[in-house]
C-alpha cells in the first residue's frame, strides 16, 4: 500500500532529522579529533566542514553561533566522556569505601589528562580561557557534572559525619557567597563548608594535573605519581577517609 501524502512527509521529516543529527554527530567528532591531533587553536569551521565534506554554511545551519557553538558542543561531548570514564573507575570500589572512590576518581581525572591533553587544554587549559573569552561561560557543564560526581562521595560523607568542614561563620562573606554558588553548581545541598573542603581538595588537584600535562618541573620529576600519592594521601586525611589499596 502507497504511504499517504501525510506519511510521506513524516518519513521525509524523520529522514532529515536523522541526517541532521548524524552530520553534528560527526563534526563533533571531528573537531575532537583536530583537537586532540593538533590543539584547540586548530578547531575552526571551515577545517572542520571539509573533514565531513560539507561547506563551512552548511554547519551554519548545526551550530547557528558558527566556531564557538561548536566549540561548546565539543566542551559537553568531552566533558561527557571524562565523567563517564572517572565513575567507571569509581565504580570499582566498595560502596562503603570512600577513601578508594575518591582516590580512584582522581587517578581516573590524572590519567584522562594526560592521555588527552588536547581535550584537557579545552576543559581546564587555555582553550576554555579562550571559549569563555568569546562569551560563553561554560565551566558550569564541568562542575556540574565532574564537580557532582565527587560530591556525591563528600555528601554521604558530610551525612554520616565523617567530613569535617568549616562553618559559615569561619567563612568570609564573599568567598562564602561564591563558594555557596559553587556547590548549587553540582546540584548537592550541602553546607558551604562541605563544598569549600572540596575546593581546597580541587586546588591541589588541577594544579597537579597541570604539571603532568603541560610538563612543568619535568626537569626534576620525570614522573608524577609519587607526588601524586603524597597528594592523595594529604587529601584523603583531610576528608577524613583511610587510603585503601
Amino acid at each position: 500500500m502507497r504511504p499517504s501524502p501525510q506519511g510521506e512527509r513524516d518519513q521525509h521529516q524523520s529522514r532529515r532529522e536523522r541526517l541532521k543529527a548524524e552530520l553534528r554527530r560527526d563534526a563533533i567528532g571531528a573537531a575532537r579529533r583536530l583537537i586532540a591531533s593538533q590543539g584547540a587553536d586548530a578547531l575552526s569551521l571551515s577545517a572542520v566542514a571539509r573533514s565531513v565534506g560539507v561547506t563551512p554554511p552548511a554547519l551554519y545551519r548545526h551550530f547557528k553561533g558558527g566556531k564557538a557553538d561548536l566549540t561548546l558542543a565539543v566542551y559537553e561531548a568531552v566533558t561527557q566522556d571524562l565523567v563517564a570514564a572517572v565513575a567507571k573507575a569509581a565504580a570499582a570500589s566498595a560502596p562503603e569505601d570512600f577513601g578508594g572512590q575518591l582516590y580512584a576518581a582522581t587517578r581516573a581525572v590524572l590519567d584522562w589528562s594526560i592521555t588527552n591533553p588536547g581535550e584537557f587544554d579545552l576543559l581546564m587549559g587555555a582553550g576554555y580561557a579562550r571559549l569563555a573569552s568569546s562569551g560563553h561561560q561554560v565551566d558550569h557543564v564541568l562542575i556540574r557534572d565532574l564537580g557532582g560526581l565527587f560530591g556525591q562521595t563528600f555528601a554521604e560523607l558530610w551525612r554520616r559525619g565523617i567530613l569535617s568542614y568549616p562553618s559559615d561563620e569561619d567563612i568570609e562573606p564573599q568567598l562564602r557567597k561564591q563558594v555557596t554558588h559553587y556547590g548549587r553548581l553540582m546540584q548537592h545541598e550541602y553546607p558551604a563548608g562541605v563544598a569549600m573542603v572540596m575546593l581546597a581538595c580541587w586546588r591541589q588537584i588541577y594544579g597537579l594535573l597541570c604539571m603532568a600535562v603541560y610538563g612543568h618541573l619535568s626537569s626534576s620529576f620525570d614522573t608524577y605519581l609519587p607526588l601524586f600519592e603524597n597528594m592523595m594521601d594529604d587529601l584523603l586525611a583531610l576528608c577524613g577517609v583511610p587510603r585503601t589499596g
